[in-house]
């Protein structure tokens, strides 16, 4: 005889009496490699039902730019510059500007339209440090964010106002033992 697996249905309320703040978190390392860790994370909390925007404000070369988003399960969205490559200087063409800044722009709407739970933004640190993107503009951006939305900032050399506001800063280290 085979045993039927149920998925037992879900009554959870939509509109809960309450909000549960958002937190800002940070990771940041002096090396560039531990994005796994952070989308391991997103991954886990999307299956689990929350919906997750991935920005990656660096990394392009595969034709995704914000207007054309990778799908990750029903609940995980997945953008990055509409570049051909990756941005690795701030010495970059105008063009490569207006795709960063255009996803940057794109961020800040689809965050205020309220339709994530959790966003992720990769590599932020380096953008704000090559003078691409503002500090005061994500400044601003993080205190009017919807209360309830946690956001995971990522990059070496975190600007210090960023965590100083930080809720949850996550430093990550090699370890060199033998």
């Amino acid at each position: 005889m085979v045993a039927q697996l149920q998925t037992p249905a879900l009554n959870v309320p939509s509109d809960l009496p309450y909000t549960v703040p958002g937190l800002v978190q940070v990771f940041t390392s002096g090396q560039r490699n531990f994005f796994t860790d952070v989308m391991a994370q997103a991954l886990r909390i999307a299956g689990q039902g929350t919906s997750v925007l991935i920005v990656q404000f660096l990394k392009g070369g595969i034709n995704q730019g914000h207007d054309r988003p990778m799908q990750l399960g029903e609940n995980l969205d997945w953008v990055r510059c509409g570049l051909p490559g990756c941005i690795e200087t701030s010495d970059i063409d105008e063009s490569q500007k207006n795709s960063l800044l255009d996803l940057w722009h794109y961020t800040q709407a689809v965050v205020a339209e309220g339709k994530y739970e959790l966003v992720v933004l990769d590599e932020l640190s380096l953008a704000i440090n090559f003078g691409l993107i503002p500090e005061n503009e994500v400044l601003d951006f993080l205190e009017k964010r919807p209360s309830n939305l946690d956001i995971i900032l990522t990059g070496p050399n975190m600007p210090e106002e960023i965590l100083d506001i930080a809720d949850q800063i996550t430093e990550i280290r090699r370890s060199h033992r033998p």
